[in-house]
């Protein structure tokens, strides 16, 4: 998800060099890179002059002119694209990452999906070393509830108000830190330009 305002960092974010990309495309490319399915990519505030800058390979890329609404309006643009019929259907879950988060790698995606494929959750959050974070994984049960949210920080209350029912992925690794202030970007860069 890259749909936000930026309304903390100022211009658009995802705009930001990183490595030999933009912070959006590095982090397109490693969920690109990974083995999970179809990757939807929902865009907000600046969308014509992401799609001009990132290479996003095989993703379909998504408009959400709501943006302005929260958090829960781009993960509502994202499941829109499934649709109600047939490829819905076919969707067993979807996995959430953050377009501002270029610290989680592919390796964590492809670990979180191998731990939900083998256990089948409700939900599933990452953990790492106690600390929670994205990606996360809802399975197809948990879809009804995904479009039922608004505003921001929705999922978090969501996955707050049913742990019984998330499983933690564990990781022996920091949390990776998102950006959003430059003072994050510039220790984001310092330490994660280099991961995949």
């Amino acid at each position: 998800m890259a749909a936000g305002e930026s309304t903390r960092f100022g211009s658009p974010k995802q705009l930001l060099p990183f490595g030999d990309t933009t912070l959006l495309g590095h982090v397109v490319r490693n969920v690109n890179a990974s083995g999970v399915g179809r990757v939807i990519v929902v865009l907000g505030r600046s969308a014509d002059e992401l799609k001009d800058t990132a290479d996003f390979g095989r993703a379909t890329v998504v408009d959400n002119r709501a943006y302005r609404s929260g958090c829960a309006s781009s993960l509502l643009a994202g499941l829109d694209v499934l649709g109600e019929g047939a490829e819905s259907a076919e969707c067993a879950a979807v996995m959430l990452v953050l377009g501002d988060q270029p610290g989680v790698g592919t390796a964590v995606i492809d670990d979180v999906c191998e731990d939900w494929r083998a256990h089948r959750p409700w939900a599933a959050v990452t953990s790492y070393r106690g600390e929670l974070g994205h990606p996360f994984i809802f399975a197809r049960p948990a879809f009804e509830d995904l479009r039922g949210l608004h505003g921001d920080k929705a999922i978090w209350k969501l996955i707050e108000a049913q742990p019984e029912r998330v499983r933690r992925v564990e990781m022996d690794i920091e949390l990776p830190p998102d950006i959003d202030t430059p003072e994050d970007y510039e220790r984001v860069r310092a330490t994660w330009q280099d991961s995949d």
